[in-house]
């Protein structure tokens, strides 16, 4: 993490005393957060990543900002503070009252940002499988919330496995998503991701991928995936804010396919999008 972060309206130091016990979003997991990757100082399809907060937190509940234009600024203060202009971002907002347990509060929520170097995802991801991870008939699947615990526990415990992420399937024996990516096969030059109602969380990078990203003669779509799916098909890849669209190498039990350059060539494209998002966004003094 970075010297700075971001609290409400202010850039303070990160071992400022600016939270307090009594905040029931940080004692309970109380709010939504988005991770977003900031290229020469943009915070790409930020946009989005407000979106799908405002949803989430419309939908647990949680009291949201009412201005993305403010927030974006807020965040570029930040970046610029940090010097982070090639980092990744969190933004979280943290739901302030209710419960036995919870302070008084002059405000109904927080607003907390930090930046963070980039990780190194290496060339492929290795994958373990955790049946049982994912409750897709739940209202509340699919949200990007700060009580994170189970992804974390499934992530650190495949690492200490050798493996790198996980592959979470649903209660019906479904493929969902990972702990923090989702996951798409390559079929020939059809291209297929789970369904939201497999319960995976709708990620920007694979919602930019269904909609508005394109390579001729790639359909990219949804469809109920399986684990024999995943073995038969021509290529895995897994996509994310930070990680793009990174090639899967092996899947615990199962034999691998790598054939073909669908992934390539989407990954082409997806690039092709985010440079001309960020040269369209770039401040008009430093495209000059």
């Amino acid at each position: 993490m970075h010297r700075f972060l971001l609290h409400n309206d202010e850039i303070r130091e990160c071992s400022d005393k600016v939270l307090s016990a009594g905040q029931m979003g940080l004692l309970a997991g109380w709010g939504v957060f988005s991770t977003i990757r900031v290229m020469r100082g943009v915070v790409v399809a930020f946009e989005r990543h407000w979106d799908r907060m405002r949803r989430d937190a419309a939908l647990w509940r949680v009291p949201f900002p009412s201005d993305p234009e403010q927030m974006e600024s807020r965040l570029r203060g930040l970046i610029k503070a940090n010097r982070a202009e090639n980092a990744t971002l969190r933004v979280a907002v943290v739901r302030n009252g209710n419960g036995k347990w919870a302070a008084p509060h002059a405000r109904e929520f927080d607003v907390i940002a930090l930046t963070a170097e980039l990780t190194d995802w290496g060339t492929a991801a290795r994958m373990a499988v955790e049946r049982n991870a994912r409750f897709a008939a739940s209202p509340l699947a699919g949200t990007k919330i700060l009580s994170w615990a189970a992804n974390l526990f499934h992530l650190e415990q495949a690492h200490s496995r050798g493996f790198d992420e996980v592959v979470l399937l649903n209660e019906r024996g479904e493929v969902s998503e990972c702990t923090s990516a989702n996951l798409f096969v390559a079929e020939g030059p059809r291209v297929w991701t789970p369904p939201l109602s497999s319960g995976c969380l709708p990620g920007v990078t694979r919602e930019l991928l269904l909609s508005e990203v394109r390579a001729e003669g790639v359909t990219v779509g949804e469809r109920v995936l399986r684990l024999e799916d995943l073995e038969t098909a021509d290529e895995v890849f897994i996509t994310s804010a930070t990680r793009d669209l990174l090639p899967v190498f092996s899947i615990e039990g199962l034999r691998i396919q790598q054939r073909g350059e669908v992934r390539e060539r989407l990954a082409e494209a997806y690039r092709g999008y985010v440079q001309a998002y960020v040269a369209a966004r770039r401040p008009q003094e430093e495209r000059e």
